[in-house]
């Protein structure tokens, strides 16, 4: 029995010897084609990509390269990248396109019927938009070659910046006017491109600031308020002051503990004797001032400016005044009665118009004389005592 299963496994492996024989053969002759046509298959895939690659040479010649090809094929490739289009817009951050960018869009866009749908990168109001500054642009080209505009001397320039920074209220047409009455003539689109370096715009648009306003009208305007005081009982009084902006002068003082409409009315009656009135008077939303008062200031010819609410600032001499009359006066002061709160306030107001300096008029006072520095040393200086030595006045010795 051995002999025989040794019979039976010659053959076996004189065949698998030869089966493996043939499967190495076969092997090595695929490794050997392979590797001959390795090269040219590299070849073949280069080739197959060069002319499937976009082409990225001269224009002229790509165009040209399109009108040899099949509609199908052309709406096949639009098709292609577009979708590409869209997937990159997906990605890709908003494109920034450059000026001759823009142009060919816009050129090629009027060869498009539908060129509102094959735009993707840009909205068409876009569009439209660079093709309105491109029209405004040949046609301000245009305009500058056709029309030449004499030029006008600097001094002239000169004497419209020098005409508008003077007068803030005049226009272009006013400025105009002035320039003809000194034999010069310019024209009024002139005039207002020299405007524009003569007065820069202002944030808060044209017209004259507030500031300005209080500055022209200074001597002809007057500004009120009330400070509220409080006594030694823990009551409330009221003191009601009326100021002149241009001399910083106390036109008129008053205390009461009901300050009604028709009291502040006949404050301001007191304030104005012998058709001695203000053109305007400044005054904050305060409910005191009601109907009667009104009604007086406009029959006695005089225009009432309320401030905006909450702008200290535009009644800011009178609110010096009550912080001044705070400080140098009533933080020292016990008040004890309506009366004695206006004895005090009669005698610093007094004080105020008559002796004490003031800054914001170069240190003049509002109703005394003015300084000089004419001294005469050999007069002995006198002290005269205000609010019971709280202040005093000096002065020369007669």
């Amino acid at each position: 029995m051995l002999r025989d299963a040794r019979r039976e496994r010659g053959p076996r492996r004189r065949c698998r010897e030869v089966g493996g024989g043939e499967q190495h053969l076969f092997t090595t002759i695929w490794t050997a084609i392979r590797r001959r046509a390795q090269p040219a298959l590299r070849a073949v895939h280069r080739r197959f990509l060069a002319l499937t690659r976009p082409t990225s040479g001269p224009r002229v010649g790509s165009i040209v390269g399109d009108l040899t090809r099949t509609k199908a094929n052309l709406i096949a490739e639009n098709a292609f990248l577009r979708q590409q289009l869209v997937v990159l817009s997906r990605q890709v951050k908003r494109p920034v396109p450059t000026t001759a960018d823009r142009l060919r869009l816009v050129l090629l866009a009027r060869l498009v019927r539908g060129w509102r749908a094959a735009l993707l990168i840009v909205q068409p109001e876009t569009l439209l938009r660079w093709h309105r500054q491109g029209f405004r642009l040949v046609w301000r080209a245009r305009s500058r070659g056709a029309s030449k505009r004499p030029q006008i001397s600097a001094e002239t320039v000169g004497t419209i910046q020098r005409l508008a920074a003077e007068n803030r209220l005049w226009g272009a047409e006013r400025i105009r006017g002035e320039l003809l009455k000194l034999g010069i003539r310019v024209g009024k689109r002139t005039i207002q491109r020299h405007l524009r370096a003569a007065r820069p715009p202002q944030p808060g648009g044209g017209g004259q600031s507030w500031a300005t306003f209080l500055r022209n009208h200074a001597r002809a305007t007057w500004a009120c308020d009330f400070l509220p005081v409080v006594d030694l009982g823990f009551r409330s009084l009221f003191a009601f002051f009326i100021v002149e902006l241009g001399s910083r002068r106390v036109v008129h003082v008053g205390v009461t503990r009901h300050p009604t409409d028709a009291w502040v009315a006949q404050q301001l009656r007191e304030a104005t004797p012998f058709d001695q009135r203000p053109r305007f008077l400044i005054r904050d939303n305060d409910a005191k001032y009601g109907p009667r008062f009104a009604r007086l200031a406009a029959a006695s010819g005089i225009r009432v400016l309320r401030t905006p609410v909450r702008a200290p600032r535009a009644n800011a001499t009178c609110e010096r005044f009550l912080g001044s009359v705070r400080r140098e006066c009533l933080d020292h002061v016990l008040v004890l009665s309506e009366g004695h709160l206006r004895r005090v306030l009669r005698e610093y107001v007094a004080y105020f118009n008559t002796a004490r300096p003031h800054q914001g008029i170069g240190q003049a006072i509002p109703s005394g004389p003015e300084p000089t520095s004419t001294a005469r040393p050999a007069l002995p200086i006198v002290a005269i005592p205000v609010l019971g030595g709280l202040h005093h006045d000096y002065r020369r010795a007669a």
